[in-house]
């Protein structure tokens, strides 16, 4: 990490300083100490980079589909190369304890190259009667991108918009932008033409709103809270951009009657616990025939029991910190909150497990919840799971469908075509059934206000395209 060059931005194929002197500090959310300083990029930044985007772009757009594709199977085997540094970095800024970094910080992002390296390759044309519709590159991209998964974040939107033929600007999050100036050393040895990629680290009131309202940038695509998105979208809305937004999500696991409870509860108390909970689409919500809600409320409760708050860079760790204090004591708002609406704790290890050092919250898990309360509605990002019983899959149906938010879901059944015909009416932009894994090749994104348009393969290049009309003589 010492020879990466922290305080600069990364402006028309070459590191070089930024407007101001100001820098932002790193923190390590485990041991709360500063682990770096990055540039504090602003709008006069941000102009020269989407200057020298939009100089490279008739170029990049006009390189053949084979070649974007080379290069991005080049950063592919570049992560595999480095997978074990670039994980230690992930833990460091951010508290993702490094076996689930190295599988899935890092493991991930190797894959989603994988899949848009096929697909950039492929052609994007057809025929409608005397029409041909081929696909364009929409222009120079604002990739603005969050803290909880910072290298998947970036190579989702970067990765994309190299394949669609669109030139790029990455801001990623201050909370953990080291790993986005490792990427930025792997994207610069690849040889891309000056101006392809660039890279304006800096806060988001500075550097992320100068970004998503410049004149320059055709495409806005931002992952973060709904907050956040609503503003960035405010801000392209002005210049009337493509915009695509990934917003979070509440979302549910629905275990039907005649799944294996064991299974089913077990997966679904995993999965609203990876990264501390500070995963968009962590099933905070487990949905359990009413019958059998002691027995799943059990079976939570002998999982949790492996996710004690830990040092992150031990390889046994299950459970690092939240990634700052802010987050902390966002998280313990809610608790408290949850308390005084009525809802029951009903698991949870003992606070004096906690490390004194460090943004940690202990898991819990919770039923009585009322159905208007936050516990119930709002993402609180972190590890917190909620226990609601159903009667019928009607009202499993009405249940996980009952919040503002549609980004995921997961549907349990010894039947999948039950599950398959329940997992239909969820509205939600991805669907698990049973044990499935999750595909790097499938869209992602969310209904109503997780977000716009869809990530990842075949689809998230397109996101980054244009559609154009060529009506040829009959």
């Amino acid at each position: 990490m010492e020879s990466l060059p922290l305080d600069s931005l990364y402006v028309d194929g070459r590191w070089t300083r930024p407007a101001a002197a100001e820098t932002v500090a790193v923190e390590n959310p485990a041991t709360e100490e500063i682990v770096g300083r990055i540039a504090a990029g602003d709008a006069r930044d941000v102009r020269r980079a989407v200057d020298a985007a939009r100089t490279a772009l008739p170029a990049w757009s006009a390189t053949e589909a084979p070649v974007r594709a080379g290069h991005l199977s080049a950063l592919r085997d570049l992560l595999v190369e480095n997978q074990a540094e670039m994980a230690g970095l992930i833990t460091r800024e951010m508290g993702s304890p490094l076996s689930f970094s190295r599988r899935v910080q890092v493991g991930l992002p190797v894959k989603v190259l994988e899949a848009y390296a096929a697909e950039a390759a492929a052609s994007g044309e057809e025929r409608i009667g005397h029409s041909l519709v081929v696909r364009e590159a929409a222009g120079v991209v604002a990739a603005i991108t969050p803290w909880n998964y910072p290298l998947h974040q970036a190579v989702a939107k970067v990765g994309a918009a190299l394949a669609a033929g669109c030139t790029i600007v990455l801001k990623p999050s201050e909370l953990a932008p080291l790993s986005a100036c490792f990427l930025t050393t792997l994207i610069d040895a690849l040889g891309l033409p000056p101006g392809v990629f660039n890279l304006v680290p800096g806060r988001g009131t500075d550097a992320g709103r100068a970004l998503a309202a410049d004149p320059g940038v055709d495409v806005v695509s931002f992952t973060g809270s709904l907050a956040a998105g609503r503003e960035v979208g405010s801000a392209a809305a002005l210049g009337v951009k493509k915009v695509c937004l990934e917003l979070g999500g509440k979302s549910a696991t629905v275990v039907l009657p005649d799944a294996d409870l064991e299974t089913a509860v077990t997966d679904a108390t995993h999965g609203a616990l990876h990264n501390a909970g500070q995963t968009c689409s962590a099933r905070s919500r487990l949905l359990v025939p009413r019958a059998r809600l002691d027995e799943a409320l059990e079976l939570v409760r002998s999982v949790l029991a492996a996710y004690v708050p830990g040092d992150p860079m031990d390889p046994a760790c299950r459970l690092g910190p939240l990634v700052s204090r802010a987050q902390r004591d966002r998280v313990l708002g809610y608790l408290d909150a949850a308390r005084r609406s009525g809802a029951r704790q009903v698991a949870g290890p003992p606070w004096d497990r906690v490390p004194a050092r460090g943004h940690y919250v202990t898991p819990s898990v919770w039923t009585q919840v009322p159905p208007d309360s936050p516990l119930a509605q709002e993402e609180i990002f972190g590890p917190v799971l909620t226990v609601l019983p159903f009667d019928d899959d009607a009202d499993a149906v009405a249940q996980a469908n009952a919040t503002r938010y549609g980004l995921a879901a997961t549907v349990w059944s010894a039947d999948t075509a039950r599950a398959t015909a329940v997992a239909r009416r969820l509205r939600a932009g991805q669907v698990d059934i049973n044990d499935a894994a999750f595909n790097p090749a499938a869209p992602f994104g969310g209904y109503r206000q997780s977000g716009v348009g869809r990530e990842l393969g075949r689809h998230g290049i397109q996101e980054f395209q244009e559609l154009k009309s060529l009506q040829l003589p009959s």
